[in-house]
């Protein structure tokens, strides 16, 4: 898919990559055109094989935007729960001045570090789960600070992280039925290919409505597509795609862990500094 620049707004990225495809088809009817290489004369037909190709693409688009919905939901609250069990953490530091606990929000900033280098594809997905799993160290080591509802409430947090942790993969690895996307992208090559060899006159005519309805059909299959994947990133942090699920709560996050051990590690060392 050709390269979009950066300096285009978010909003129209998706219509300059979808325009290259316009501007060929443009062309090719105007060559054939001029050539008399439009054997097939303007059917009614057209508009029926046209009409069941919209709702072709319509059904996929309600299937995708399901995801996509879901998708949105997820990298908040994958914070909310990461965020709840370093909030137990420095409650537990600040009642006990226990070390494990605040070893526990150096390493869950580690770990909010490795989702979002995995979110980046930077890396794969088991570290991130791996250092989930890690989590329970910490945990044992709670155990004789504190109350066994404190334990299960941290758990809880654990299991929802791991939870949306793999549903996230799933997402991305897993395309909405394959076999519509092939029958959509058929359907909408041979509607757009039969209007090439369609004799419509006058010819600004034809062109005009060659480039409308191959715009339509291109534009909502790469939407589509971008759709599937919501987690679409490169690995310097950049979309991918035009229509990427937000990751700016995680990133806040992993700022915020490292401000309040920053706060944690100042407390200590004015407590250890001499009267």
């Amino acid at each position: 898919m050709t390269a979009v620049p950066k300096v285009i707004p978010h909003d129209w990225r998706l219509a300059f990559r979808v325009a290259p495809f316009v501007l060929l088809a443009a062309l090719v009817k105007l060559g054939l055109d001029e050539q008399g290489w439009e054997p097939i004369a303007l059917s009614p037909l057209y508009t029926g094989l046209l009409a069941a190709t919209i709702f072709l693409l319509g059904f996929l688009l309600a299937g995708v935007l399901a995801d996509y919905k879901e998708s949105e939901k997820l990298p908040g609250e994958l914070t909310a729960s990461l965020e709840t069990i370093a909030d137990e953490c420095q409650i537990l530091y600040e009642d006990k001045k226990a070390p494990p606990a605040l070893d526990c929000l150096y390493y869950l900033r580690e770990v909010v570090a490795s989702v979002l280098g995995w979110l980046y594809r930077s890396e794969p997905s088991s570290p991130p789960l791996e250092r989930i799993a890690g989590l329970n160290r910490f945990f044992l080591a709670f155990e004789p600070l504190t109350q066994p509802n404190f334990i299960v409430r941290l758990k809880q947090e654990q299991s929802a992280v791991r939870r949306m942790l793999i549903r996230i993969d799933t997402i991305r690895n897993t395309s909405f039925i394959g076999a519509g996307y092939a029958i959509a992208q058929m359907a909408a090559a041979l509607i757009v290919i039969g209007l090439l060899f369609v004799d419509i006159n006058p010819r600004l005519d034809a062109i005009f409505i060659l480039c409308i309805i191959t715009f339509l059909l291109v534009y909502i299959i790469v939407l589509i597509k971008d759709l599937d994947d919501p987690y679409q990133y490169n690995a310097n942090g950049s979309e991918a795609g035009a229509a990427e699920v937000s990751l700016k709560p995680i990133e806040e996050l992993e700022h915020r862990l490292s401000q309040r051990i920053a706060a944690l590690e100042q407390s200590v060392e004015l407590q250890r500094a001499p009267d």
